[in-house]
């Protein structure tokens, strides 16, 4: 089975993060977002992999290349311009003949893909949409499912006044390549907006599958503090790039860390980081790569 990562968005609300870099490679945790990723779709045996990219995009594929560091068959399907979420999936329908994923390559998860795709196969789904219960659900699209799964309504960034689910879409889909059939490619086009909401209007079959793992939409700056710090706790299965030495203590062997400062977790030290004498670092905390923490700073 194929994946999708659309990796086209340009994360305007992350700046400056994303002034000089797109926000699938933004760092979590030591890997870009979009590293992370591609190591849950392989740990999941997904290791065809076509990713969707425009803003910034020379930058993502001068980055990963084929994929084969992380252990995947990566290639890319370039939009001119914005062609929204399922526009740009369009673009790639050549090389998507079966069933397949759709996955965000700006947010951080851990979720059962595996599940997700057996719920689809079960239903025999059109379109299987991934939903997370979310405790504020005015920030996300929302899904209204009936007792079965079946979909039956989407909501936009509810008001409170219009909040009648907690399930937020993910932005991970199984799909069948006969959706290709509902739109037209070159249309700006969303999955959500545009796509999902046709099926249902036309009687296919649409179902939301409620996860239980970890995810977090990296869309805002406290968004992408917390997914950093939920790394470091342990509260997303994701593969840190460094040496625990400690609890919730990471080290990057090419990291230089002085003997006498001082390092409460939970805390990463990246590759080419300096920790110099004296020093404290009071986590939670991540100290990038070529970062330097002065003598005696705390």
């Amino acid at each position: 089975m194929k994946a999708v990562v659309m990796a086209g968005g340009e994360g305007s609300r992350l700046r400056p993060l994303t002034s000089r870099q797109p926000k699938p490679l933004v760092p979590v945790a030591g890997r870009p977002i979009m590293e992370h990723i591609l190591l849950h779709l392989r740990r999941h045996q997904l290791k065809d992999v076509v990713a969707t990219v425009q803003y910034l995009g020379a930058s993502i594929r001068n980055y990963f290349g084929d994929g084969s560091e992380q252990g995947v068959s990566l290639t890319y399907s370039v939009e001119d311009s914005p062609l929204g979420t399922a526009g740009s999936v369009m673009l790639a329908r050549q090389a998507l003949n079966d069933t397949f994923v759709v996955i965000s390559g700006d947010a951080l998860t851990d979720i059962d893909l595996a599940a997700a795709i057996r719920f689809h196969r079960e239903r025999r789904s059109l379109a299987t949409i991934v939903l997370k219960p979310v405790p504020n659900p005015l920030e996300y699209g929302v899904v209204v499912v009936d007792e079965g799964g079946a979909v039956q309504r989407f909501i936009e960034k509810p008001s409170w006044g219009e909040v009648i689910s907690d399930l937020a879409n993910t932005g991970i889909y199984i799909l069948d390549p006969s959706v290709f059939e509902f739109f037209r490619a070159g249309e700006v086009s969303d999955w959500s907006g545009d796509v999902f909401p046709k099926l249902l209007k036309e009687g296919e079959r649409v179902f939301g599958w409620v996860a239980s793992g970890y995810w977090e939409d990296v869309g805002s700056h406290s968004a992408y503090s917390k997914a950093n710090f939920d790394c470091l706790e342990g509260k997303v299965k994701v593969q840190i790039p460094a040496k625990r030495i400690g609890e919730g203590i990471w080290i990057h062997e090419e990291a230089e860390v002085a003997e006498s400062a001082r390092i409460d977790g939970p805390a990463l030290i990246c590759a080419g980081a300096k920790v110099r004498a004296g020093a404290w670092i009071n986590g939670p905390c991540v100290v990038g790569g070529f970062t330097t923490i002065d003598t005696g700073a705390k």
